[in-house]
C-alpha cells in the first residue's frame, strides 16, 4: 500500500501536467515513482550523513542527494 497520498500527487499532476485530467492508473503510477524517488534520495542522505558521522540527516544531505540524482 502506498505511504503517500494519491489526492497530493494528483494535484501536483494536475497543477504541473496544464490542468490536464489524470486517470486513476495514471496517479497510482506517480505515486510509485514518487516514492521510489524518495526512497532512492533518502537513501543517499543517510549515507551522506552517515559520511560525516552524523545520525541525522540535514538539509545539506538533501542537497547532495538531489544534486547526485540531478534534480
Amino acid at each position: 500500500m502506498a505511504e503517500l497520498p494519491a489526492a497530493a500527487v494528483k494535484r501536483l499532476l494536475v497543477k504541473h501536467g496544464n490542468d490536464l485530467r489524470t486517470s486513476g492508473s495514471a496517479v497510482e503510477a506517480a505515486v510509485a515513482a514518487t516514492e521510489a524517488f524518495v526512497a532512492r534520495m533518502a537513501q543517499i542522505a543517510a549515507s551522506s550523513a552517515s559520511d560525516d558521522k552524523r545520525k541525522t540527516i540535514m538539509d545539506g544531505d538533501i542537497s547532495r542527494a538531489r544534486q547526485q540524482l540531478g534534480v
